[in-house]
């Protein structure tokens, strides 16, 4: 340890900044109140079965809850 109470290899270094998730900016959007929003899971194909309000049901979007709003926020880079 140096006099100044800092180690000589941390010097003069930032910390790393964190890296935003791809695959996390693909699959969501946030909306202007901050609320997570993405697309239903099982919408690829076999529908025949389900009913016409099931079908109908897929197609709309699905609004996370707000702790994993929290999470999909960090990871998309905002805080």
């Amino acid at each position: 340890m140096q006099a100044s109470g800092e180690s000589p290899s941390r010097r003069g270094r930032t910390m790393p900044k964190m890296k935003s998730k791809g695959a996390v900016k693909k699959r969501f959007r946030i909306s202007k109140t901050g609320k997570a929003i993405s697309n239903r899971p099982s919408r690829g194909h076999m529908h025949a079965k389900n009913t016409s309000g099931a079908r109908r049901k897929l197609n709309s979007r699905l609004i996370l809850p707000p702790t994993w709003s929290r999470l999909v926020r960090r990871m998309m880079g905002g805080k």
